[in-house]
């Protein structure tokens, strides 16, 4: 299984951008898909989660700023980032929990990473 993430970039305080990522490969279930980041010299953190097409959660931090959606037929999550603060300044990781075919248990796996960079 293998996760390819893209969008991301530079962008002014205030502004907005948006990531995709897709999953590819033996993929038999995908339970959950989901955007953590990772600051410089910080621990990575959960941005928002999204077990199926309605059910998501957030990071107190970018609630009301974030959007996750998920495309099931695609195996695609993306996350439309609004009101952009440069404390939202890090790599942006997309996860993703799941059933390969063939496989027994549910399994998390992890895209390369996408920078996104706010200025102030």
């Amino acid at each position: 299984v293998q996760l390819q993430a893209s969008g991301g970039g530079l962008v002014q305080a205030g502004g907005s951008l948006s990531l995709s990522c897709a999953a590819s490969g033996r993929i038999f279930v995908i339970s959950e898909m989901g955007w953590y980041r990772q600051a410089p010299g910080k621990q990575r953190e959960l941005v928002a989660v999204i077990r199926n097409s309605v059910s998501a959660n957030y990071a107190d931090s970018v609630k009301g700023r974030f959007t996750v959606s998920r495309e099931n037929a695609k195996n695609t999550v993306y996350l439309q980032m609004n009101s952009l603060k440069p404390e939202d300044t890090a790599v942006y990781y997309c996860n993703a929990r799941v059933l390969a075919s063939g496989d027994f248990v549910y399994r998390s796996y992890w895209g390369q990473g996408t920078q996104v960079t706010v200025s102030s």
